[in-house]
């Protein structure tokens, strides 16, 4: 009998049975990019909370439009240059004779999501948008094993006043389905109350991240950064939830508003003006049809620890310009 609501093997996205993970970085430009692909075409929908998003072929999700399912998901640093990153993954899939067909043609179905990362101590005078090479180069890379904090599409993130990550999470549900989160922690928010202290620590699994418990909430004024550091950059965080179950378009949808609370229990505050904050959620459809409101808590409680485990696994690197969670010292 399956054990109720432990994680995978990897504690990854991957343990969701056909899916894989590949990342791409520049650390020069201190910016990446990270792929999901899916063994066959995957089921997606997608939510959007935050009030300025960047994104690619989103419109296409909604469960009214004709298109039934994507080839991959991308989630990019870069803002609006990183949806190049696409059309590298696009450029492959069709190499590999992948795509929607339309007649003799096969047209790659490829939505993309985006963060902010342009001023974040990276050289940014490229001549050549590399953003396509990236995800080219992502998709390469894919499998189920992947790098996280300081790698793929989290490789320059920001998550409040630490360095932000790429992190995910998984979970067996009573039934034997399997949901998992991927994550780009790039918020305006903080993900920690006191110091070393995650928001997300009442969902933490084992020591995933830290084991250290919750801290006392910080006042009011300590949540936000100046009114300066709000402008001076822009943010988002950028999230994949997933599953094996059956669901159409619509119960995709509904699983990715769902993960957003996860998102609102691991980064205080989250959802803002100044994120783009987005979630899609993917079907595999390998097992029969699931309890649609355990799925949502289930991706709940993955993208809050994913977010965690992010920024638990980001490294300082020269020239940041905000310190790595792994070096506070309270």
């Amino acid at each position: 009998m399956v054990a109720a609501y432990e994680p995978g093997p990897r504690n990854l996205i991957t343990d969701v049975e056909g899916l894989r993970v590949g990342n791409a970085q520049d650390d020069t430009v201190r910016t990446g990019c990270t792929v999901l692909l899916g063994d066959a075409p995957l089921t997606c929908g997608v939510h959007v909370m935050g009030g300025a998003p960047g994104t690619r072929e989103t419109d296409l999700l909604a469960p009214d439009k004709s298109v039934q399912a994507v080839d991959a998901l991308v989630l990019s640093g870069g803002s609006a240059f990183g949806l190049d990153a696409g059309a590298g993954v696009m450029d492959a899939l069709a190499a590999d004779g992948r795509g929607f067909s339309v007649g003799p043609a096969r047209v790659p179905i490829v939505p993309a999501a985006i963060l902010f990362d342009l001023i974040n101590g990276g050289d940014k005078s490229w001549s050549v948008n590399p953003y396509r090479a990236l995800g080219a180069m992502a998709y390469r890379q894919a499998g189920a094993e992947f790098a996280l904090g300081s790698a793929g599409a989290g490789s320059g993130a920001i998550a409040g006043r630490l360095k932000g990550g790429l992190g995910s999470a998984s979970l067996r549900l009573p039934s034997g389905h399997v949901v998992g989160a991927v994550v780009a922690v790039n918020s305006l928010g903080n993900v920690t109350s006191d110091g070393r202290r995650f928001w997300a620590a009442p969902f933490e699994i084992g020591e995933e991240f830290g084991g250290l418990g919750t801290g006392a909430p910080p006042s009011l004024a300590d949540t936000f950064r100046t009114k300066a550091e709000v402008f001076e950059r822009a943010n988002t965080t950028i999230a994949i939830v997933a599953t094996d179950a059956t669901l159409d378009k619509a119960g995709c949808t509904r699983m990715a508003v769902a993960a957003h609370d996860g998102m609102a229990r691991a980064i205080v505050p989250s959802h803002t003006p100044m994120d783009g904050d987005l979630v899609f959620a993917a079907a595999t459809g390998a097992k029969d049809a699931a309890d649609p409101l355990l799925l949502g808590h289930a991706a709940a409680i993955c993208l809050a620890r994913a977010i965690a485990r992010g920024v638990h696994a980001a490294r300082a690197a020269p020239g940041d310009i905000v310190p790595a969670w792994v070096d506070l010292t309270t």
